[in-house]
């Protein structure tokens, strides 16, 4: 019997580097049974909802999705159509794997971390009071009165929220998912010499937590600290967590690390122990000016693809199609225009062509 999976082509090269994906998919042989649904702009134009109720139902169905970029339209009255999804499903977990590729251009050549970032608090829960509003003048009166501290009156706010029930959730899912994967490491980062009460929450309750996975090291970076030393010799880092503005912010410096968010894969993951919903995609956005030319770059959606396999319990074919993968990319023979360095004259290939090799690969 199959799998059936939710499939979401998204906006811009999402159609084009989702279809690559799912051919991919497909060519391992293990039965997918697509169940193909709108988000983003074209949901919008189509409905006037960029998430609409079928989409965000489906996923919960399938409990599994494949998705690709969106955009949030304007006029839709969303801050982020991602984010609404991410906190409609309470995919708490985002999981970012940076490793190198042989044929991917990089400074670097042994990267192999994995980002795992909370995606539901901290300062993306979308809590802001504009400049100017009687709301943010409350405010301001408030912290006045109960903390002395002079607010000024041209202040927008954004309210942080880090919470021990989130914290706890994402720190055990990490030290879960390194013990599950053969990791030795789990280093929390934070701010908590200067934010004592949020961040300073988030690193105690991960100091509490890893004292019950003594077979893994632990220890914790400040962030400033943290992305220094991941440009100076990511090699000494393992399984990172952190919380939600942190991680989107080191999960991008790790993928620029690798070559750029085009080869890199990611997953938001949520329910009991972020095993029981999950959302597969790679981590760069919708790259308009490249939509229907057959230049798009979809390691990042195959890479996806193959977490989704493994999720799924489908290991063998999930690693199949990832050695086919990295087989093409370490000839450097068919590549797409941005995986082929400057000085390298060879000629470059569409995002069929490359699809076509990982399954001739295969």
């Amino acid at each position: 019997m199959g799998h059936r999976v939710t499939l979401i082509p998204g906006d811009g090269i999402g159609p084009e580097v989702i279809g690559a994906a799912r051919r991919t998919i497909d060519a391992t042989g293990v039965a997918i049974d697509w169940d193909e649904q709108p988000m983003g702009a074209v949901a919008f134009g189509r409905s006037g909802d960029a998430l609409p109720g079928g989409t965000v139902e489906a996923i919960r169905a399938n409990r599994v999705a494949l998705k690709g970029p969106v955009e949030t339209p304007n006029g839709s009255g969303l801050r982020s159509v991602n984010l609404l999804l991410r906190q409609t499903l309470d995919l708490f977990a985002n999981l970012r794997p940076c490793r190198s590729y042989v044929g991917v251009p990089s400074r670097y050549e042994d990267v192999d971390l994995v980002v795992v970032r909370e995606n539901t608090e901290g300062m993306y829960t979308g809590i802001e009071l504009e400049m100017g509003t009687p709301e943010v003048e409350e405010l301001i009166r408030f912290v006045g009165a109960t903390t002395g501290s002079v607010v000024r009156a041209d202040s927008g706010i954004s309210v942080k929220e880090i919470t021990e029930h989130g914290s706890e959730r994402i720190v055990r899912f990490a030290f879960a998912w390194a013990a599950d994967h053969g990791r030795r490491r789990v280093t929390a980062s934070h701010k908590a010499n200067i934010m004592k009460f949020s961040d300073g929450l988030f690193l105690e309750v991960a100091r509490r937590v890893a004292g019950e996975y003594p077979g893994l090291a632990f220890d914790d970076r400040i962030i400033d600290a943290l992305c220094m030393q991941l440009v100076q010799a990511p090699e000494r880092f393992d399984v990172l967590v952190m919380p939600n503005m942190y991680g989107d912010l080191v999960a991008e410096l790790c993928a620029g690390l690798i070559g750029g968010p085009a080869v890199a894969p990611g997953a938001h993951l949520g329910g009991r122990d972020g095993r029981e919903l999950a959302v597969f995609e790679a981590t760069h956005g919708t790259a308009p000016r490249l939509a229907g030319q057959d230049r798009a770059d979809p390691v990042g959606a195959i890479l996806s693809g193959a977490m989704l396999l493994r999720h799924l319990g489908e290991e063998v074919a999930g690693d199949a199609l990832q050695a086919a993968l990295e087989a093409v990319l370490g000839s450097g023979e068919i590549v797409t225009p941005d995986l082929r360095p400057p000085e390298d004259d060879r000629p470059v290939s569409g995002t069929a062509a490359f699809t076509d090799a990982v399954i001739a690969s295969l």
